[in-house]
């Protein structure tokens, strides 16, 4: 199935793009993705802390499904004061 990635902040600049596009199994799963994008930008397994994960706009748990989702974004936790 093909999915439509988007990165942001930190995450964009560390996989040199803001989004892509690419093949994944069906039977793929968030973690499953993240885990195909750290191989496909070596500089996300920097990354020590997982990000947050929404599946066409609604966040989603690393254990979720990707089957009929479109979109998946990668986004960096955020701390605030």
């Amino acid at each position: 199935m093909i999915v439509r990635i988007l990165y942001f902040a930190s995450l964009k600049d560390r996989a040199v793009a803001s989004e892509e596009t690419i093949e994944v199994p069906e039977t793929c799963d968030v973690a499953g993705l993240w885990a195909i994008v750290q191989e496909r930008h070596p500089r996300l397994r920097e990354v020590t802390t997982r990000p947050l994960a929404a599946c066409d706009m609604t966040y989603a748990a690393w254990d979720r499904p990707l089957g009929g989702v479109l979109e998946v974004a990668f986004l960096p936790p955020v701390s605030g004061g």
